[in-house]
């Protein structure tokens, strides 16, 4: 029997994707026998993405993929009735996400603040790690009590502040998850695509050549569309900043850097200006894209436009993820097709409950050694490996001293906000602040750090609010 939990499983974009990954791996012998659990505190959401368990779950065995009553579907608004001997916990929560995240990014630009996206690093990402740490231990001192076995598998933000909260301030065990990886893999491919397909063309053209036996055996390059299969990136440092280390051709090992390097010359002007830069100043290219690099960088706002995120696209796209599941969930005509999300939850229980040594491109965990020039109990995010031992990190060496420098005051800036949000002290998330890049005036500082804490005070009770 394993026991999933899937906390926050009411939002229609990542609870169905979560679930159709789950089922995905059904034939991995992971579902056999198990239960899946569902937990949201919006009533109406989570009765929505419990139909669409049912009728995924009807589909699968109406197929033949799965037995009947191999798994069993349950929903609940309170965690602590899903959380009894739990093996895997899937979080990702949110407080009134659009809302406080549209004032995260508002407020400090009322007071001349320029940054990016509000969201994991600047005034903004401070904020919203005062909202969600506290949230987030919350579910993790109920998984000490009701499942101390547990693994936690986080996909909230701001990723390093929240499992760094969770490493100082909690005993479960964690892995912090995210997807920018992907967006390092598709702008190496921007750049070197053509060069690759050239290249694959070329040996395809050799491998039709008449030749020997020996020749023939010996003889392997598989062309593929998808930047996974074309490239190998070895990336590390934190979440949403990290950069990549190497660089090589999947089917060949060959070093791709240097011609990486030559070729992003050539590349528009404005195409990712910011980690250009970053690259032509600490030597390696950044894997996260300009947006989030930006973050944590003070010169973004002279390299990058200042636009916030696209709140309206995301709210359309959520309602539309909203209908779509409806229309699925009233329509038992409708088909279901199930295609991988691309997050690594479902990939990673399979590896554990089957032993498996499987490599994984990117997970979030206490360093202890995997860069060597950050600090011990930072949170970095660094490749991995899944067995049943859990998920460990790869050690990759030291990061350019530069790099280590805008790192380590990252991270100093990260555990004062952890001791901020966890003892509700004002005067630490001031040192926070006034230690951010974004950050140029102690008034404007204080002002901006006051208005933050009013406009969400329903949700920092921790600060007297």
């Amino acid at each position: 029997m394993t026991k999933i939990v899937i906390i926050g499983a009411g939002s229609t974009s990542f609870g169905p994707s979560i679930l159709g990954d789950l089922f995905l791996h059904a034939h991995l012998l992971l579902l056999q026998h198990s239960e899946i659990w569902l937990v949201d505190t919006n009533a109406e959401s989570l009765d929505l993405v419990a139909r669409y368990a049912e009728r995924l779950l009807q589909s699968e065995t109406e197929k033949g993929r799965l037995a009947a009553g191999q798994i069993s579907i349950h929903a609940r608004q309170d965690r602590r009735e899903a959380l009894p001997n739990a093996d895997f916990v899937i979080v990702s929560v949110a407080v009134d996400r659009i809302a406080t995240w549209k004032l995260d990014w508002q407020i400090p630009l009322k007071h001349g603040v320029r940054h990016v996206l509000g969201e994991n690093g600047g005034p903004g990402g401070l904020s919203h790690a005062l909202r969600n740490i506290p949230l987030l231990l919350g579910i993790a001192h109920d998984i000490e009590r009701l499942a101390p076995r547990a693994l936690l598998i986080n996909f909230t933000n701001p990723m390093s502040r929240l499992c760094l909260a969770l490493h100082q301030h909690s005993n479960v065990k964690f892995v912090g998850l995210c997807h920018q990886i992907g967006a390092g893999y598709r702008l190496v491919d921007q750049v070197l695509g053509e060069d690759l397909r050239s290249k694959s063309q070329e040996l395809r053209a050799k491998n039709q050549e008449p030749r020997t036996k020996n020749q023939a055996s010996s003889t392997q390059h598989v062309s593929s569309d998808s930047p996974f299969d074309r490239y190998h990136l070895v990336a590390a440092g934190l979440n949403h900043f990290t950069f990549i280390l190497g660089m090589y051709d999947q089917q060949t090992g060959e070093d791709l850097y240097p011609l990486f390097r030559q070729r992003v010359q050539h590349m528009p002007p404005y195409w990712e200006l910011m980690s250009r830069r970053l690259m032509d100043a600490f030597g390696l290219f950044c894997a996260t894209g300009d947006g989030h690099a930006g973050e944590y960088v003070g010169f973004a706002a002279e390299t990058m436009p200042m636009k916030g995120y696209d709140y309206d696209a995301y709210e359309r796209r959520s309602q539309a993820q909203t209908d779509a599941l409806r229309t699925i969930v009233n329509d038992p005509t409708a088909e279901i097709t199930l295609t991988p999300s691309g997050e690594r939850a479902a990939p990673i229980i399979s590896a554990i409950l089957r032993d498996l040594n499987q490599p994984e491109l990117a997970v979030n965990l206490p360093n202890r050694g995997c860069i060597e020039n950050l600090p011990s109990e930072a949170i970095v995010e660094v490749p991995g490996l899944v067995n049943a031992r859990g998920v460990r990190g790869v050690q990759v060496g030291p990061l350019p001293r530069g790099l280590a420098a805008l790192m380590q005051r990252e991270y100093d800036i990260q555990a004062l906000c952890v001791e901020a949000a966890v003892r509700g002290d004002r005067q630490v998330a001031l040192q926070a602040l006034l230690l951010d890049p974004h950050i140029h005036s102690y008034a404007k500082a204080n002002y901006l750090l006051d208005d933050l804490l009013r406009a969400h005070a329903k949700y920092l009770p921790q600060f007297g609010g």
